[in-house]
């Protein structure tokens, strides 16, 4: 026989986690399906909180090293000791996904490990590690299986010599040279990591100009910051091929002029792409995009009903802070569909003297309250909730600080990890 839940979410990343703890407080009986061994998802385990890390690590051994001086503090040259870099950035990691688990525990929601494919409207098959499976039914399903690094055609990845964001957070040692493929600002974000700790680093990019998304302002000034560093740039240069050697690796490029370059590393990142390839979308006949992405109108709904998607999944900025503020827009399932504001904004956090973290706050004039709720033009009915149940205001030193801040808490009793 199959559990049955009245939500389930299929990914535990930012959108995901918050999404579950936020519908299991409404007192629906939720669960979360994930396959890492930890809860958090990309962000937490092997993006924006590892990288973040590392910055944080190598920038201080970079000041130690060529700025201290300045101040007249002079301790030599410092010696790094990458294993217990790496070991902090990994502690860092473990303690916040420990916090979401510590979450998930307390709001009782159930972690189903596994990966999790959607077989029919409400009816989630999930496959375990030992190829054991299991069925779960659902009122409702919310994709938010987040995103994955793009490939490069005619380049195998094999996180070692050539790696993604995510080999690049676990190397063993500084490469003498590196290549970064792309100049998006995952590459240059982790190239200038290894650029501060002694790697020579060169980025590669096919446009004429880097960090492609955002102002071309900022794009000429950052190139300019991290060239005085030390850091390299190739524009307007593809990468023909990409050859193994025995000590070294040669990759092709092409530009105003054909050219040879060597590298002991070399990241590829030039996007990230949603992964939704292994949840049987296609059988069940949910909506995608031509780039893969899940296709919801504005109150996050599928074509299918029933069937929700958040994050990465689909079309939108892929950040962290844009799925958590997909997921506010919460279940309610009472008569008109009316909105969550007024409960929300009546509830506090009851952790006196403290405040959420700004990721998870809400506006109070919040226009975001959507989500499920049927108050925008969905085409799935909203899910039914029990109903929402209001914690105890906190001291009215949180209330004082509310007000002044323009932001009130969230039903949350225990501060979340930030992205």
């Amino acid at each position: 026989m199959s559990d049955r839940y009245d939500v389930v979410i299929i990914g535990a990343g930012p959108g995901g986690y918050v999404a579950a703890i936020r519908a299991a407080q409404l007192g629906l009986r939720t669960a979360c399906i994930e396959s890492r061994g930890r809860l958090g998802g990309t962000c937490l385990n092997i993006g924006c909180i590892a990288s973040k890390a590392l910055l944080q690590s190598s920038h201080k051994f970079a000041e130690a090293g060529r700025h201290l001086a300045e101040h007249g503090v002079k301790i030599g040259k410092p010696e790094l000791d990458l294993a217990s870099m790496m070991g902090r950035k990994d502690n860092v990691v473990t303690t916040l996904t420990r916090g979401v688990e510590f979450l998930f525990r307390k709001n009782k929601i159930d972690w189903v490990k596994g990966k999790g494919r959607i077989a029919a409207p409400g009816r989630v098959i999930v496959s375990g590690t030992d190829d054991a499976s299991q069925e779960i039914e659902a009122g409702s399903i919310v994709i938010a299986t987040g995103s994955a690094s793009s490939p490069l055609t005619g380049i195998e990845i094999d996180e070692k010599r050539v790696v993604s964001s995510t080999g690049a957070l676990a190397l063993d040692r500084v490469p003498g040279r590196l290549v970064v493929i792309g100049g998006g600002y995952i590459g240059l974000e982790l190239g200038s990591v290894w650029q501060r700790l002694g790697a020579k680093v060169t980025v590669v990019e096919v446009l004429d100009h880097i960090v492609p998304n955002m102002d071309r302002e900022l794009g000429t000034a950052l190139q300019r910051v991290l060239a005085r560093s030390g850091m390299e740039f190739k524009l307007a240069t593809k990468v023909a091929d990409l050859r193994t050697g025995e000590d070294d690796l040669i990759l092709e490029l092409e530009g105003a002029e054909r050219q040879s370059l060597t590298a002991d590393v070399v990241l590829v990142s030039i996007g990230r792409r949603p992964y939704t390839e292994a949840l049987g979308l296609e059988a069940i006949g949910v909506a995608r995009d031509e780039h893969g992405r899940v296709v919801v109108d504005d109150g996050f709904a599928t074509n299918i009903p029933g069937i929700y998607a958040i994050g990465d999944a689909i079309r939108g900025p892929m950040l962290a802070h844009k799925a958590e503020e997909r997921e506010s827009r919460l279940p309610n399932g009472s008569p008109g569909r009316r909105r969550l504001s007024t409960t929300m904004q009546s509830q506090r956090w009851s952790t006196p003297g403290r405040r959420l973290p700004q990721s998870v706050r809400l506006k109070k004039n919040s226009r975001r309250l959507r989500f499920l709720t049927g108050s925008g033009d969905s085409r799935s009915p909203p899910i039914p909730a029990r109903g929402p149940t209001v914690t105890p205001r906190a001291s009215s030193r949180s209330s004082r600080r509310a007000r002044r801040t323009g932001y009130s808490a969230s039903t949350l009793s225990a501060p979340m990890p930030a992205p």
